[in-house]
């Protein structure tokens, strides 16, 4: 595969993820639908623009930004964030991902921790799904 085809499968992922999503689904540590997460209460929303995310409450507050590079050509994809506020702030987390029109779906290791291969989370990952908010 050359450079600009990369590029291509990039530039089509990014353009894709671009708009507001809603969360239909958290896994952490291997447990499904966990009941304390700070990122996610019900009502959030995640609004991806160019390279930068923020996800929103239901009231409008704010409760995490910051900004993503995504790899279309690995298998599975991969997508790194890095949080701009927040006890993570600053440090890559890495993830993969799985994205179409309606839905994506990432899991993310903490900092420090290897990229995941599956799409099931252990000890140290999440896996969050979402769909596209209309």
């Amino acid at each position: 595969m050359d450079r600009s085809t990369d590029m291509d499968l990039n530039q089509r992922d990014r353009a894709l993820l671009q708009g507001t999503w809603e969360q239909t689904y958290l896994e952490a540590d291997g447990i499904a639908n966990p009941p304390d997460d700070e990122h996610s209460p019900p009502g959030a929303l995640c609004s991806y623009s160019d390279d930068h995310f923020c996800v929103r409450a239901a009231d409008g507050t704010i409760l995490l930004e910051g900004h993503f590079t995504l790899d279309a050509t690995t298998t599975p994809k991969s997508i790194t964030w890095v949080d701009s506020m927040g006890a993570e702030a600053g440090q890559p987390l890495l993830a993969i991902y799985e994205l179409t029109e309606n839905e994506f779906v990432f899991v993310a290791a903490d900092p420090g921790d290897p990229r995941p291969k599956t799409f099931r989370t252990g000890p140290g990952q999440t896996l969050r799904r979402s769909v596209r908010k209309a």
